[in-house]
């Protein structure tokens, strides 16, 4: 029983650290490239993961300061994690043709978040109505300068809670400690 408490401490001391990010969103976990989409499946942007949402919550992967709120149509937020990982997170497949609609911010630029703080809100019957999908990325945008991430998949996973990347030790020299 003791073992138990102590995995359990330590899976927080690594979340606290910045080791992991967890789910931020309730769903199936894909590669990337299953995404279907030349920018993000050819891993422009950087390597990342998806997620088929079953939840309408984007919220935050790890501890973190929001950096980027695409204005106007809300469909994606960039964060730069206290580990100076830098990450953006994409609500659907050409959604930005939405301007909004169906999106709502909880997030400005600037903000501090923690895991699991919500970052937008988003309907998946208005993105549906506009014949898109909503499979929702995670892209690693700095990964030429952090240490390496270890991105999982092929898994459902639990908004805010499921492990969805691992990151070696070391920090990026501008990280916010």
């Amino acid at each position: 029983m003791l073992s138990f408490f102590k995995k359990k401490a330590a899976k927080s001391e690594e979340a606290a650290n910045g080791k992991t990010m967890k789910a931020y969103l309730t769903g199936k976990v894909i590669p990337i490239e299953e995404v279907n989409d030349g920018v993000f499946s050819a891993k422009i942007m950087g390597d990342g993961i998806a997620i088929i949402p079953e939840n309408e919550v984007l919220t935050a992967p790890a501890d973190g300061e929001i950096t980027v709120v695409m204005d106007g149509s809300f469909h994606a937020v960039g964060m730069r994690l206290d580990n100076g990982v830098e990450v953006l997170l994409h609500i659907g497949v050409d959604t930005v043709g939405m301007n909004g609609e169906g999106f709502k911010p909880y997030v400005t630029v600037g903000d501090k978040v923690k895991t699991g703080d919500n970052l937008i809100g988003f309907s998946k019957s208005a993105i549906a109505a506009h014949g898109l999908r909503d499979v929702t990325m995670l892209i690693v945008t700095n990964g030429d300068e952090c240490p390496p991430v270890k991105l999982m998949s092929g898994m459902d996973a639990v908004a805010g809670e499921t492990v969805v990347a691992e990151m070696s030790s070391g920090q990026i020299g501008r990280a916010h400690v």
